[in-house]
């Protein structure tokens, strides 16, 4: 397998000629980077399970589950263990090989971890990779989740730097920037990306992968989620992003970050069959799977199944391969809003 080119000094302007290229070069362009470091008919499937959902403090534009809003969300405490871990069986029965668990925390407290901790240990036992998405992490709280047998931290960047303080106020662009290098320090794989359709221009979607593809390493999973606007919050009538756009936006993520799996995140039960189809040529490997993304619809396992089978598609086993493959390339070349947001909203 070719050696992968791995940049973290791209440029704004470059990251824009990739937006600006004719449609079909990009997709071209996108597909052999794909192609050359991945399966190209094998997509990763998760299941995402909201573990503590509503009632949290901050203000993200787009999450239903902010306390401030009126969206019909009702704050509930935490799972029990029993609970996730029947919901966790389901879902690997189903066909998921992760299984990731969001809290509606600004952050947790020194007295969730543990909590937190015993969950995750029990869904590892079950043969299942594990992802957590709790918000902004305390000292040592990533340590303890990775000594748990957490395999992935989703914390996402949301959106450009430039257009970060238009969507969030009660939380620093800089805050999520410093749980994920804490979530790196300790060993565990970074989920992280961002959602598109908040009313930020192409040249801030350049910013939002420009961001991600600068970041010291390149996240393992790259979920790029379209805004699902949801009544009651700020975002509730924001105008639908072009399909196509989105398209493009898989497609220059691909790119950028060669080693990385690239999720067809939020806002696929919005989407038909031929724009995902489109996604999948374009790069992306990865799909949440089941009915719900903690607060908002998903396309439901039986449509999925039908899809893949439509598309000559399978999923990847249990042991992702793709993160083998990111590793070794890695070495060797010159993370309830149902947005997988990582935020306070826990998706």
């Amino acid at each position: 397998m070719p050696e992968a080119i791995v940049r973290h000094d791209w440029s704004r302007e470059e990251v824009a000629a990739l937006f600006a290229l004719p449609f079909n070069e990009l997709l071209h362009r996108a597909h052999t980077v794909h192609r050359t470091h991945h399966d190209e008919n094998a997509v990763q499937v998760s299941t995402l399970l909201s573990i503590k959902t509503g009632g949290c403090p901050e203000d993200c534009a787009y999450c239903p589950q902010a306390a401030r809003y009126d969206t019909g969300v009702a704050a509930q405490k935490l799972m029990e263990v029993d609970a996730v871990l029947a919901r966790a069986k389901a879902a690997k029965a189903a066909g998921a090989s992760r299984f990731c668990m969001g809290a509606a925390w600004r952050g947790p407290k020194d007295r969730d971890i543990p909590k937190v901790a015993e969950i995750v240990r029990a869904v590892k036992d079950l043969g299942l990779e594990t992802c957590a998405t709790l918000g902004l992490l305390g000292d040592g709280h990533a340590q303890q989740l990775k000594d748990a047998g957490l395999d992935y931290y989703n914390h996402n960047i949301d959106t450009a730097p430039e257009f970060y303080g238009d969507i969030i106020h009660t939380r620093e662009y800089q805050d999520r920037l410093a749980t994920l290098e804490q979530v790196r320090d300790a060993g565990l794989k970074t989920c992280c990306g961002g959602i598109v359709g908040m009313g930020e221009t192409r040249e801030q979607r350049a910013g939002l992968l420009q961001a991600l593809a600068n970041l010291p390493e390149h996240p393992h999973s790259v979920p790029i989620n379209q805004l699902v606007p949801v009544p009651g919050t700020p975002l509730g009538n924001a105008e639908k992003l072009d399909p196509f756009e989105f398209v493009r936006t898989i497609a220059v993520a691909r790119i950028l970050m060669p080693l990385s799996i690239v999720r067809l995140s939020a806002g696929r039960q919005q989407m038909d069959d031929a724009v995902q189809a489109l996604c999948f040529h374009a790069g992306a490997g990865s799909i949440f799977y089941g009915e719900k993304l903690l607060t908002t619809g998903n396309p439901d396992t039986e449509h999925d199944r039908a899809l893949f089978r439509r598309l000559d598609l399978h999923a990847m086993e249990v042991v992702e391969q793709a993160d083998t493959v990111h590793a070794d390339l890695m070495e060797a070349a010159p993370s309830g809003c149902g947005h997988g947001c990582g935020c306070s909203a826990a998706a």
